[in-house]
């Protein structure tokens, strides 16, 4: 494998150990993940030219960081670092959230960036890839105080997006209130009413379906993979289920309307865990929604009679006992080596990311190892960049409905993004076949398969508008 400097270069001759540019580990593993799948399938053996797009296409395009001075309900003078990755425009204009954290540094961004190239590839959508966001953190901040960090972040912002050029959406920390006062401060500056963010209000261009698409698209890609590997529908079947925003919200939702036993919720100080026979009911999570709106801790999650345990510091791979189903729902990186072999030991049928990048390269090595050692009866991986690019499509969808000037019904959405999830699937399944050699009664490798066709589609139109040549 090329070694990968701080830059996102991977050049051709072997690199000094050091580079002169800062280490970007975030993005480095997102890089290796694709970069190792490509290696181990026939792609580079039938097509060497595309290790020359490899090289190009794990450079961004273009990388903005600037000043976001602001002021607090004091009258203090604040200052955050904003970003926008605009990482890949080969199959549309540069799409991708934004994301407001304290953890924002470019790093994190360009390893979001990165995946969400291939990712919005998988949709079939024309979309590019791109990430943003700050280091700015909206808890404990009062409304005014977001909206000024908001106003002052767009004024930057706006003069390097557009609806045909860099359409930003919601991530962590930006939700539909963030939107909003982005979206006034964008219209304001650049005086023009368009489809220049995704994730709006449905009285001024947004949605219906968005909240819901990044868990509901989850939930309908594991149900291809279970209905392909023989293991029937969600009905009975138990399924933990870490983070507790929106993606794991409305995963928790449909399992429940599908007739999954939902037995664990998560956030950042801990885990909630069914303590016996009873699960997770649609109330329930949806009182957790209202808490989370509110800004609030799961721990103050207390009106359920004990049906459930809540665990500080913890997540729930390892409390959860037997399970059918894991959805990483969370943060980057929150499924370890140790918890992948507990939900191993656990009789785990599939693991599929709602989060991007949710599992470490080691928890996937141990996933992907057990495919290929127990056959059809294996713990099945789903990588995040097809599982749950359901968000990303119905965005696409809405930015289809703004140029339009129309409106879809939730049916019409939901309908495409059934369609958008199943090609996703299928997708990867069938590029696994072709460039991944298996034994008989192998499940195939999503995640090389999903990386390989993500990868083939963006290089092609790379190489066909002249980005690179070989």
């Amino acid at each position: 494998m090329p070694h990968l400097n701080g830059n996102g270069n991977a050049p051709s001759a072997p690199a000094a150990k050091m580079s002169h540019l800062p280490s970007e580990p975030e993005f480095e593993q997102a890089y290796k993940e694709l970069a190792s799948t490509l290696e181990d399938s026939t792609l580079f053996r039938d097509h060497p030219e595309f290790r020359t797009a490899l090289q190009v296409s794990a450079v961004p395009e273009r990388v903005i960081q600037f000043r976001v001075v602001w002021e607090d309900d004091r009258g203090n003078l604040q200052v955050n670092r904003g970003y926008r990755v605009q990482f890949n425009s080969a199959l549309g204009p540069y799409k991708g959230g934004l994301r407001f954290h304290p953890s924002v540094n470019l790093s994190i961004l360009k390893f979001l960036g990165f995946e969400q190239i291939f990712k919005n590839a998988l949709t079939g959508l024309n979309m590019g890839g791109g990430k943003g966001g700050a280091d700015f953190d909206p808890k404990g901040k009062s409304d005014g105080e977001i909206r000024r960090f908001c106003q002052a972040f767009m004024r930057e912002l706006s003069k390097h997006i557009g609806a045909d050029t860099d359409v930003p959406a919601g991530d962590i920390g930006v939700s539909g209130r963030e939107i909003g006062f982005m979206y006034g401060a964008y219209r304001q500056a650049r005086n023009r009413w368009e489809g220049v963010l995704t994730g709006k209000g449905l009285s001024w261009g947004g949605s219906l379906i968005r909240p819901e698409a990044t868990g509901y698209g989850l939930i309908y890609y594991v149900q291809h993979m279970l209905e392909y590997a023989g293991r029937g529908g969600f009905g009975g079947k138990k399924v933990a289920i870490s983070g507790s925003g929106n993606v794991a919200q409305y995963a928790a939702l449909k399992c429940i309307e599908l007739g999954a036993l939902v037995i664990s919720l998560s956030d950042s100080r801990g885990a909630l865990v069914a303590a016996g026979p009873e699960t997770f009911t649609a109330e329930h999570v949806e009182k957790i929604a209202e808490l989370k709106v509110r800004r609030r801790a799961l721990s103050d999650f207390r009106d359920h009679g004990g049906r459930y345990e809540y665990i500080e510091g913890a997540r729930p791979w390892v409390h959860v006992g037997n399970v059918h189903v894991a959805l990483p729902c969370a943060t980057q990186n929150e499924v370890s080596r140790e918890e992948a072999e507990a939900l191993v030991s656990a009789g785990a049928l599939v693991v599929a990311e709602g989060s991007n990048m949710g599992c470490t390269q080691d928890a996937i090595d141990l996933f992907e190892a057990q495919r290929r050692k127990k056959g059809g009866e294996a713990i099945w991986y789903a990588p995040g960049k097809a599982a749950n690019c359901g968000g990303v499509a119905v965005s696409g969808l809405e930015m289809a409905q703004n140029s339009q000037r129309l409106s879809w019904t939730s049916e019409e959405v939901d309908e495409k993004l059934k369609g958008i999830m199943k090609k996703a699937f299928t997708n990867g399944l069938e590029t696994a076949k072709k460039y991944v050699e298996a034994k008989d009664g192998e499940l195939p490798s999503l995640v090389a398969g999903s990386n390989i066709a993500g990868f083939v589609k963006v290089a092609e139109a790379m190489h066909d508008q002249g980005d690179w040549w070989a």
